[in-house]
This record gives C-alpha cells, structure tokens and sequence, in this order.
C-alpha cells in the first residue's frame, strides 16, 4: 500500500477489527458507527484513495466489492429485502477516509437517496 490509511491498519488488522471477509482483493468490516442496523464497509486492499484514482487494472478489484456485497447482504439476511451500496468521492460527496470504500447499508427501510 502506498498510503497509511485507518483502513489500511485494519486490512492488515494492525487495529483488531472482526473482518466480515478477506481475500487477496478486498476485506469487508462493520462500520465503527452505523448509520443503520447493518452498515458494512467494503474496501480494496489496495490504497486507492478516490473513484478518480481508479485504474483499468483495479477492474477486478471493484468487480469484487461487488460480488462481496451480494455475499454480504445474503449473510446479513438483507438480500431479498435490499439494501444500498454507496461510493462517496472526495469532501463534496462526502468521503471522509480517503481510501475508496463502498458502504453496503440495510437491514431496515432506507429513506431518500440524497438528504441535502
């Protein structure tokens, strides 16, 4: 990894974190403070700071946090009764760690999609 992230000494549970899933690509943990009742954090292993910083080669990384939030919202118990996946990029659209991350968010009715 090139940068030092809070995410980053997780994946490498430098900080004990329970990891919901782990594999050479991605790792996937609870969020510290959930928005809902099931709020799970998708990140790649890889520091990738935003979306912009997204390459062709990482095409299989972002492809599995997705198959990893289908694995996920099944487990949960929230796949048939869905769930959102969110991308925040950069402090407009709200990112707040920069390491990309998609929020995997359910378990109960999700609002509106934007509250601005």
């Amino acid at each position: 990894m090139t940068a030092e992230t809070i995410f980053s000494k997780i994946i490498r549970q430098e900080i004990p974190t329970p990891l919901l899933y782990q594999d050479e690509l991605v790792s996937a943990f609870r969020d510290i403070a959930p928005r809902v009742s099931t709020h799970i954090l998708i990140v790649p292993n890889k520091h990738i700071p935003t979306t912009n910083d997204v390459t062709d080669a990482d095409e299989l990384t972002m492809g599995r946090m997705f198959t990893v939030a289908r694995k996920l919202a099944k487990q949960e118990g929230i796949d048939e009764s869905g769930y959102r996946l969110i991308v925040n990029c950069n402090s407009d659209g709200g990112q707040e760690v920069y390491h990309i991350h998609m929020h995997l968010l359910g378990g109960q009715r999700l609002g509106e999609m934007l509250m601005v």
